[in-house]
């Protein structure tokens, strides 16, 4: 394969040792048919000059790469599945294939879903229907647009099979999903660690996180680097989940083996977009007390890192590690703030305004029931933007009345273009359930993905004018 002289390949999760992993082979498929190839991030780590072939030699039969694994790792974790304890866990239908450097140094995995069973399958196929992989692809996309930090999509190959699902009309097609994130390194990882009392596992695995994903964290392994390990991952969760919120996204299954040490959000299953404000708004049918509901993301990740902490009361006293979490709450508040004044395409105009209009445009949107990226889409760029005065939403209540007036000072940021063609559509770009199943609809029927092109050409013009977009 052609060699680009920003491919940056490493085996750096090697180091941790085979306590970490099973080697294991990928499902031989009947096809391979590439639906979707990232080639916007394949020529960020140098796999942009792969042709079809190798592509589907590297993605779809995994073929190792240039100085990579020569086998596939499937990874060792443990979680809490909606807060009940599974020690059956790990990668039962993807693996870790590669690790490769991005444009910016950093080290991310690509990584797979629906590439054959492992000692972790519980009994699983290991295959991933094609339609989830589609969801997938529009999930990453959608939130990379908006500002979350999320893993990226890299490829989706349909390969073939017939499936059977209790969600889904069977049989359903397949397909093999490959995903580029920063770290697979859950919450659940250390969690297995410390279920089987192997302390000196968590200490590699600190120093393995610290030296490739959480550089800030010390050097030495003494009381005060776990609580800056700590620290660092509460950080980035919060961030995460400030993202989140402030997208309207609804994550739906935020167990510990869903929460990766980097903070960034990945793993999609049954992910929803709120249509309008709603803190009880569910994604997944199966939810059924709304444990993972829209309002209680910001409890469910304090509670996750809590089960983090637990993991590195060897290493630190309980005291320091609580005074740590005690500080999330105000950590997701100070990142929604920011995230919705960038949402809104707007500067700071300083702390007491700033908190201010995020009162007041959150009651707004409770209170109007108003189409949640509508709100966004008709107010960004603040009160004296360039566009029109038509594409303001108008409301006589009070509640408009409030956010309209507490919106007066906030100038738009200087680096948006609003003369770029998304400004001037009648309407946003949105991703709710109605129109996924209408993306799916052809494809399942007629083989036609002429509207799932369509919507990632739509969802990346959006990107490209709101300038959300994280690296």
């Amino acid at each position: 394969m052609p060699v680009a002289p920003n491919y940056r390949p490493s085996t750096a999760h090697a180091s941790l040792g085979t306590a970490f992993h099973d080697p294991v082979n990928a499902a031989p498929f009947p096809e391979h048919i590439v639906r979707f190839r990232n080639q916007d991030w394949a020529a960020r780590v140098g796999l942009g000059d792969l042709s079809h072939d190798e592509w589907i030699a590297h993605f779809g039969r995994f073929a190792p790469l240039p100085g990579g694994y020569a086998q596939p790792l499937a990874l060792r974790y443990h979680g809490h599945q909606f807060r009940s304890y599974n020690p059956d866990l790990g990668d039962g239908r993807g693996f870790l294939f590669a690790q490769v450097h991005d444009d910016t140094g950093r080290l991310l995995d690509l990584a797979t879903k629906g590439s054959g069973t492992t000692p972790w399958s519980r009994g699983g196929d290991g295959r991933l229907t094609l339609k989830g992989g589609v969801r997938e692809v529009l999930a990453t996309e959608m939130l990379e647009a908006l500002g979350v930090d999320t893993s990226k999509t890299f490829s989706l190959i349909e390969t073939g099979e017939a499936l059977h699902r209790n969600d889904e009309p069977s049989p359903t097609r397949s397909a093999v999903l490959v995903r580029l994130s920063h770290s697979h390194i859950r919450i659940g990882t250390f969690q297995r660690l410390r279920f089987l009392d192997q302390t000196e596992d968590i200490s590699r695995l600190i120093d393995h996180s610290a030296a490739h994903y959480l550089h800030e964290v010390g050097a030495e392994l003494d009381p005060g680097r776990a609580l800056a390990f700590l620290d660092a991952v509460g950080r980035r969760l919060a961030k995460t989940t400030a993202a989140w919120m402030v997208a309207g996204f609804v994550h739906g299954v935020l167990n510990t083996d869903n929460i990766n040490i980097t903070g960034e959000s990945f793993d999609y299953g049954p992910w929803r977009f709120l249509p309008t404000l709603d803190p009880a708004f569910t994604a997944a049918y199966f939810d059924q007390t709304g444990l993972y509901a829209f309002g209680r993301q910001p409890d469910t990740m304090f509670w996750n890192l809590t089960r983090l902490a637990e993991c590195l009361l060897d290493f630190a006293p309980q005291a320091d590690l609580e005074t740590i979490l005690r500080a999330f709450p105000a950590l997701v508040q100070e990142e929604f703030r920011a995230a919705f004044l960038n949402r809104l395409g707007v500067t700071s105009a300083g702390l007491e305004a700033d908190n201010q209009l995020v009162a007041a445009g959150w009651r707004f949107l409770a209170v109007s029931q108003m189409p949640f990226e509508r709100f966004f889409f008709d107010w960004f760029g603040g009160p004296h933007s360039p566009r029109p005065p038509t594409a303001r939403t108008d409301d006589s209540g009070e509640a408009f009345e409030t956010f309209r007036a507490t919106f007066e000072p906030f100038a738009a940021r200087p680096e948006i273009d609003f003369t770029h063609p998304y400004f001037d559509r009648p309407a946003p770009c949105t991703m709710l359930i109605d129109e996924v199943e209408d993306i799916w609809a052809p494809i399942a029927e007629a083989d036609d993905w002429s509207s799932f092109e369509a919507k990632i050409t739509d969802i990346r013009q959006m990107g490209d004018a709101l300038k959300l977009r994280l690296r």
